[in-house]
């Protein structure tokens, strides 16, 4: 089965919009009732996500599909002229350039080694191999690194205005759908607005926050909550951070501090410390990766406002340029849009169409 098959086997749906928006809460109901299977219930779920993935990254498929069809309509025979115009669309979607030069010399490989001289056979080859260079260094994990036992503790980092606030309110939704018990540590203390709006946030979900007046010791209110969490059984702490990347000096060693006093209560903690970034601002936001990973650990991305872009493919060169994994990406405004990332999820809604529009063809062994 083609790569193009396998994903629209994966995750094409033939159920209607209002189908797929179902909640999932109606769906556990039916389940826990028995009126639906598990398998029944599994396939939902991933047709839910393909489609939050379709349509979160309609801006960047629109133009994506696009240019890549205008360019097969151009450029019929594979040469290098076809190579230099593949290069500047994927520049241009913020893929990087390193990681572009990369994908386009492994499909120069792939085009002599399959003798193949036509654009139009390297369309579905341009997609596998970007899933292939995201997912290249096993080393890097994917997964959210959560306790089966006790406390996690996750610390969010990020500059002012990336969407930080709003995407741990929508983790801790995420948290407690699933059953757990959260806790939100207000750390930005230097901000009176990033205190309230997590308050809001904590009120909405239905999560605890720990929070002092403005003007605190950042690393004071984080000691306090994670004693709290420790002391009430929590299942996840959150804790917020202040972003003031203007002086990095002072940001390293506010960072440090929270660490260790974070280290004091429980040795390994914290388990996950995510960077949010704004995918609307390109060049931007892995500018801004660099910088938080030359002041503290990060082991992962938020990559917030992925729907707001056109150039969806910064999610490449974050991984593959500066060797961190996107662990969540926002598709949307609504609670459960903030979505764990995965690479043929990613894929899919950046080529729904052409998966969509594959014809099927018969296994070959």
């Amino acid at each position: 089965m083609s790569f193009l098959n396998r994903l629209k086997k994966r995750f094409s749906s033939n159920k209607s919009e209002q189908e797929l928006e179902k909640s999932g809460e109606d769906q556990q109901e039916k389940l826990d009732d028995g009126l639906l299977s598990l398998e029944e219930f599994e396939e939902w779920e991933q047709e839910q996500i393909g489609y939050k993935f379709k349509q979160g990254l309609e801006k960047s498929r629109e133009r994506f599909q696009t240019e890549i069809n205008a360019l097969m309509a151009q450029y019929r025979t594979v040469d290098e002229d076809f190579f230099e115009a593949l290069e500047e669309i994927l520049i241009g979607a913020d893929v990087g350039f390193n990681t572009v030069m990369e994908l386009t010399d492994e499909l120069r490989r792939e085009a002599q080694l399959k003798n193949i001289t036509e654009t139009t056979e390297l369309r579905e080859t341009i997609i596998e191999k970007m899933v292939e260079i995201y997912n290249r260094n096993d080393a890097l994990d994917d997964e959210m690194n959560m306790q089966d036992d006790g406390l996690t503790v996750i610390l969010v980092v990020g500059v002012n205005g990336v969407g930080k606030t709003t995407s741990i309110g929508k983790l801790a939704h995420r948290y407690v759908s699933e059953g757990k018990s959260v806790m939100l540590a207000a750390g930005d203390t230097f901000r009176a607005g990033a205190i309230n709006q997590l308050q809001i946030w904590g009120d909405r979900v239905g999560a605890e926050v720990i929070r002092q007046g403005e003007g605190s010791d950042p690393a004071a209110v984080i000691f306090d909550a994670v004693n709290a969490a420790k002391k009430r059984g929590v299942d996840v702490l959150l804790c917020d951070t202040a972003g003031r990347l203007q002086n990095k000096g002072n940001l390293m060693n506010e960072l440090s501090k929270i660490n260790k006093v974070i280290s004091r209560v429980i040795p390994d903690a914290p388990h996950e410390t995510l960077l949010t970034l704004d995918a609307t601002t390109g060049q931007n936001a892995l500018s801004q990766a660099k910088s938080f990973k030359e002041v503290t650990n990060v082991s992962g991305i938020i990559l917030s406002k992925l729907d707001g872009t056109a150039k969806g493919g910064i999610v490449l060169a974050i991984k593959n340029e500066l060797g961190i994994p996107v662990k969540f990406v926002g598709l949307g405004e609504k609670m459960d849009d903030l979505q764990e990332f995965h690479a043929e999820n990613y894929v899919y809604g950046l080529f729904a169409d052409m998966v969509d529009a594959a014809e099927e063809e018969a296994e070959t062994d």
